[in-house]
């Protein structure tokens, strides 16, 4: 039974509205008194410039749009709590187009936030957070589509765009959930508040299997931090052709000693073999030179071609040649990101279990789903990133999906900043085995950070290469 309230609508006509959408089983008629139901929930904008271009995958991003969501959930007995969500729309990313501009997939994803909210203000059923969002993504979808169409795009919003849309939504819901119990996010997935275990999300494999046999409740104290190299970023002073003249690194060598860094992700554009190749070799040079300054003996790389690479003769060209130039540069590689085409049904001649013998190779931008993670791994990836792009629920069920299947994982970012980037922490921090998290946002846009330094030094002050997590255990996702 529905308890009444002001809002008209109930399971079935929200169902009706969204006619052979829903495959997951209705929730209990009898909602369980630790359940949640959405009282209120509503987006807004704020717009950064980037410091300086930050080039990847082929484009360069000047700007960031944050969506940020307030919401409001309510328990049976009628106490509440309010939630709080924020995510870089990152439409260069997830919705990269040849025939639309930036400013006309902003548009899109600005059209679909509105939409989003409508649907997760309609929907009225008690619940977990993760229930609530796996019985809303087939909607959002759907408004996608619908948003496709009204607006005439000549391309379909993709699945992954609908992801990064929805996502401070749903990181929203679970931060209100953490504080309605007064817990930290990651203490709310047992059995206790989560009530099915993992073969609800995942399939008969995972019967008697619960989510948090697969997350850490309290934080790794530390983890490195990954330093992202932009594909157009200046090296040294002399490839500096303007001064940005605001205190922070500008080349290479300056960021390395400035935030201690071990750890730098390379991003390489992957339509020209020896430029990619010199690319690196050069990175690794500038870096070995600055560490032996620092007397540091042991860091690491990540290569992150975008999916770029034209296949993957390719990619084990490139392998070759580096390891012939710098034996000692292979070696630091630790693995490869999305080195082929997102979508993995239309090139499934780009296996990956060559290179996978050699260097862990993840899915990023194609990892939109359960479906997607095996597909990968039958062709031969062997790692996945996680992101909070793409949603909490999603990050934690594909968590321990990937931890059951023995896969590499990894947490990268969207340049993320503010309560986005703590929101990555308490992901990477509160998964086994994820050993380090990409974090750019202090690169390209700080002043996105502004106000949240104060609060979480450890976050985003960075001086040994280490970002300090222990102290993500506010309740909620632990930002505000």
């Amino acid at each position: 039974m529905t308890i009444p309230t002001r809002h008209s609508w109930d399971r079935r006509r929200f169902l009706k509205a969204c006619p052979a959408v829903f495959t997951v089983p209705s929730l209990a008629a009898s909602p369980r008194q630790t359940d949640i139901r959405i009282e209120q929930i509503r987006h807004s904008y704020q717009d950064y410039k980037y410091r300086a271009p930050y080039m990847f995958g082929g484009s360069k991003v000047d700007r960031v749009t944050l969506l940020n969501v307030d919401c409001v959930v309510q328990t049976p007995d009628g106490r509440r709590a309010k939630g709080f969500g924020s995510m870089p729309m990152g439409n260069i990313w997830s919705f990269p187009s040849k025939v639309l501009s930036y400013d006309q997939t902003l548009a899109a994803m600005k059209a679909l936030a509105v939409r989003v909210e409508k649907v997760t203000n309609g929907y009225k059923d008690y619940g977990h957070p993760i229930d609530i969002n796996v019985a809303l993504e087939p909607a959002y979808l759907k408004a996608a589509a619908e948003v496709t169409a009204q607006q005439k795009l000549p391309e379909s919003i993709p699945k992954l765009c609908t992801l990064v849309t929805a996502s401070p939504f749903d990181a929203a819901i679970h931060d209100a959930f953490g504080k309605i119990h007064k817990r930290n996010v990651y203490e709310t997935y047992g059995p206790d508040l989560l009530p099915n275990d993992l073969s609800r999300y995942l399939g008969p494999a995972y019967k008697g299997l619960w989510l948090n046999q697969f997350i850490l409740t309290k934080p790794k104290p530390e983890l490195p931090l990954y330093h992202s190299v932009g594909a157009s970023d200046p090296l040294t002073a002399a490839e500096l052709k303007h001064h940005i003249n605001d205190g922070l690194p500008e080349t290479l060598p300056e960021w390395i000693r400035y935030n201690g860094i071990t750890h730098l992700k390379i991003k390489l554009n992957g339509d020209d073999l020896a430029s990619d190749v010199s690319r690196v070799l050069e990175i690794d040079r500038v870096t070995t030179e600055t560490q032996a300054k620092r007397q540091v003996t042991t860091w690491f790389y990540s290569l992150d071609f975008n999916e770029r690479c034209p296949n993957v003769e390719y990619l084990l060209s490139f392998i070759r040649q580096v390891k012939e130039a710098s034996p000692g540069g292979f070696a630091r590689i630790q693995y490869v990101e999305q080195p082929t085409a997102r979508d993995l049904q239309a090139n499934r001649q780009n296996v990956m279990f060559q290179v996978s013998k050699i260097v862990p190779v993840v899915i990023d931008e194609s990892l939109t789903g359960l479906d997607a993670l095996l597909l990968a791994r039958d062709m031969g990836y062997t790692g996945a990133a996680l992101k909070a792009c793409k949603g909490q629920t999603q990050a934690m069920l594909l968590a321990a999906a990937g931890q059951k299947l023995k896969m590499f994982l990894c947490v990268q970012d969207l340049t993320c900043p503010g309560a986005s980037l703590i929101q990555s922490a308490g992901i990477a921090s509160h998964v086994p085995g994820v050993a380090g998290i990409e974090a750019n946002g202090r690169e390209y846009v700080p002043a996105a950070n502004k106000g949240w330094e104060e609060r979480f030094p450890g976050i985003f002050h960075i001086t040994d290469g280490q970002m300090r997590t222990g102290n993500l255990t506010g309740s909620g996702l632990g930002a505000v």
